[in-house]
C-alpha cells in the first residue's frame, strides 16, 4: 500500500516516470503529485481515491509497494510482470 511520499517518489524513479506525466496518466493536477511527495518519510495526506489512483497507475507498470515495518518499493520480477499484463 502506498504511504509516504518517499515511497511514491521511490516508485517513480522505478519506473522512470516524471510527476507530470504520472498526473496525466491518473488524472490529476501535478501540484496533487507534487504535495503527496512533500510529504516525505510521513504518511501521505489527501484525497484516498487520488491516492489508490496513484498506487494502481504504478502498480500495472510493475511497482510493488512494501510495508512490512517499513514503507518501500520494489520493482515486480519481469515474468510477474508479464503475467499480469
Amino acid at each position: 500500500m502506498l504511504t509516504t511520499g518517499n515511497q511514491l517518489k521511490a516508485a517513480r524513479a522505478l519506473v522512470s516516470i516524471e510527476q507530470k506525466d504520472l498526473a496525466e496518466l491518473v488524472g490529476v493536477n501535478v501540484n496533487t503529485i507534487r504535495s503527496m511527495e512533500a510529504a516525505g518519510a510521513g504518511p501521505i495526506a489527501g484525497r484516498s481515491q487520488n491516492v489508490q489512483a496513484v498506487q494502481r497507475a504504478l502498480e500495472s507498470r510493475g511497482i510493488e509497494f512494501l510495508n512490512h515495518g517499513r514503507p518501500g518499493v520494489q520493482l515486480q520480477a519481469t515474468s510477474q510482470r508479464e503475467r499480469q499484463g
